[in-house]
């Protein structure tokens, strides 16, 4: 297997086909249609998590003459991620902080407003950012960054229920454990190791299911320029952190129905391996891993493994689909020896019970941040003639894989979709140039997946990193303290919005930009794909040959998922515009839509 960028796709000839035909005919279904009106009713518009749309109102040949139809100030700039969800003409979206708007969708007249007043106690492990809300059985549903679940009522926006999805708090790493010649040591402090949710909801057969994020962050330096990404972040020796975990809770009342924890109880070091089914190969002592299991026998009790990415679900099988974050201590492997699983892997549950299906470790025993953050999705995947129920996910290090999704099996992955130098090299005390690195490649970013044209569409960046480690200084007789920092290099950055073919698994067409691009894309069958940038531009593309075909400029950074929806036989494009603290983007509070001019 061959991973030069301009290869054929690396394929495992060997998948097995029986009795994925059946699996094949679950209905993605379109979206929810009834009196000229088209909801976006669930995160991925459908479980699906496709991020395609069948309207086509607005398409290659008028997208030009979009123009704004309404547009909202919500009163709370901070980054704003939202997918907005619209149900019934009624557009729900959740704000920084966990607020909740209920607005008219076809006016973006308020409804209502929920306020969410978070424990006094807690402190916020990841920023105030969440990815939206949940809309089902005349409820809606909220993760907070105070780790609670919430339930309120979609007509009124009162809450019905509130459960604490985690108990208590963690262990965090602070600024006293880093070298006094270490100019973070003196810098703001944005977010570290601890609890709390992002992820939007998803309901399914009457269940909520959500999962903890923030367990193996690591600490988080700000820039001191506001326009800058982050300073760094930093993995330090020590017991920190948690097991994360994906729940399902009952819809009318919230207890909890199950709970998957990722990291296992026994057998997380795993078989020690230094090569993925992939062919990406690692430099690791093994023997010297397998050594020091002695000396960390409960290393598993602070291992990591955030939920950060919303479940895809085959309703056929009832199963659901989501990757992990990195294992504790973020990028430190002192005190972790193995595989440290089920971190940075795509893992399949029934959704019923919650029991382990399968799992595909993309990265063991990570050291470079390189969690699954972009959510996966679940398409028919065309192999050699043959239809394969697969499931896709844009990862960390470049590269979008596609598994047959009955058993796991690696079927392929594309060329890479952004350049990799260093990819899997270890800290230097001088610091080593990685990238992707641990912003990505692809970050928390929802592709959009074209089933019939055999096409996702990735929105993602090249960030180099300067990956280091140190030791604190010690008096004599006293053991020092190895931390590891990842920094972004002062060298050029930009986005890169991909086409990827997959059936060849090259890139069918490129588009650079001028910024790193995180917050996601939408596709239509009008012949479009949006996408939004950190310095405002909100644009159309051509989805065959990426040529930019409408753009907007927003005040604020547009880094979050656009959506689209129909009302009154009228299509609108709607997208927030709040920006993002971590990369720099100038954050604000918008929420925007669009819509053709009326015709005369």
């Amino acid at each position: 297997m061959n991973l030069a960028p301009h290869k054929q796709i690396t394929r495992c000839i060997t998948a097995t086909i029986c009795g994925l035909l059946l699996a094949c005919t679950q209905a993605t279904k379109p979206q929810a249609q009834h009196n000229n009106q088209v909801d976006w009713p669930s995160y991925g518009l459908n479980m699906a998590s496709q991020r395609f749309s069948a309207l086509s109102q607005i398409n290659q040949n008028n997208v030009s003459q979009l123009q704004p139809a309404w547009s909202v100030e919500t009163g709370v700039k901070a980054t704003f991620q939202a997918t907005p969800i619209v149900v019934n003409g009624i557009m729900y979206v959740s704000l920084p902080f966990n607020h909740v708007l209920a607005l008219d969708a076809a006016s973006g007249k308020p409804l209502w407003k929920y306020t969410h007043e978070r424990k006094a106690d807690w402190q916020m492990c990841c920023g105030p950012a969440n990815r939206g809300v949940a809309v089902a059985e005349g409820k809606v549903f909220i993760g907070t960054v105070d780790a609670r679940l919430i339930a309120l009522d979609a007509q009124s926006g009162q809450k019905l229920w509130d459960i604490d999805v985690a108990g208590n708090q963690v262990n965090t790493e602070h600024q006293d454990a880093l070298s006094g010649s270490d100019p973070n040591k003196t810098r703001k402090v944005t977010g570290g190791t601890g609890v709390g949710i992002a992820m939007a909801p998803v309901v399914y057969r009457h269940k909520v299911i959500i999962g903890i994020t923030g367990v193996g962050y690591g600490l988080h330096i700000d820039n001191p320029r506001s326009d800058a990404p982050l300073g760094a972040v930093i993995g330090v020796t020590g017991r920190y952190g948690r097991p994360g975990f994906l729940a399902a809770f009952d819809v009318n009342d919230g207890h909890q129905v199950w709970q998957f924890d990722t990291i296992p109880k026994q057998g997380w070091e795993g078989q020690f391996a230094t090569k993925t089914a992939d062919d990406n190969q690692f430099d690791r002592d093994v023997a010297a891993e397998q050594a020091a299991l002695k000396d960390y026998p409960d290393a598993a009790r602070f291992g990591g493994g955030s939920a950060w990415s919303t479940p895809a679900i085959d309703t056929a099988s009832h199963t659901l689909y989501f990757g992990t974050g990195n294992p504790s201590p973020q990028m430190n492997d002192v005190s972790r020896p193995g595989d440290n699983l089920y971190t940075v892997s795509l893992v399949a549950l029934d959704t019923e019970t919650g029991k382990y299906k399968w799992h595909y470790q993309q990265v063991p025993h990570d050291l470079w941040g390189y969690d699954l953050a972009s959510p996966p999705v679940l398409f028919n995947y065309n192999l050699q003639g043959k239809t394969i129920a697969a499931v896709g996910q844009a990862s960390k290090t470049g590269w979008f894989y596609i598994h047959d999704r009955a058993n796991g099996q690696f079927l392929a992955k594309s060329a890479p979709f952004v350049p990799q130098h260093n990819l899997f090299k270890k800290p230097s005390a001088e610091g080593t140039i990685v990238y992707p690195g641990i912003l990505g490649g692809a970050n928390w970013s929802p592709v959009s997946v074209d089933e019939q044209q055999q096409k996702a569409y990735v929105a993602a960046m090249h960030s180099p990193i300067k990956y280091s480690v140190h030791e604190t200084e010690v008096s004599a007789g006293e053991k020092p303290i190895r931390y590891a920092a990842s920094e972004p290099t002062d060298d050029a950055r930009w986005g890169l919005l991909s086409a990827i073919d997959l059936k060849s698994g090259q890139i069918a067409w490129q588009h650079k930009t001028s910024q790193p691009l995180v917050g996601g894309v939408l596709a239509t069958a009008g012949g479009l794909l949006f996408c939004g940038e950190g310095d405002g531009k909100f644009a159309a593309y051509d989805s065959q040959t990426g040529q930019s075909l409408w753009q907007f400029a927003s005040e604020y950074g547009v880094n979050a998922p656009p959506i689209t929806y129909q009302i009154n036989g009228e299509q609108y494009i709607a997208v927030v515009s709040g920006g993002n603290s971590l990369f720099g983007f100038k954050q604000g509070d918008r929420i925007l839509t669009f819509k053709l001019p009326p015709k005369h």
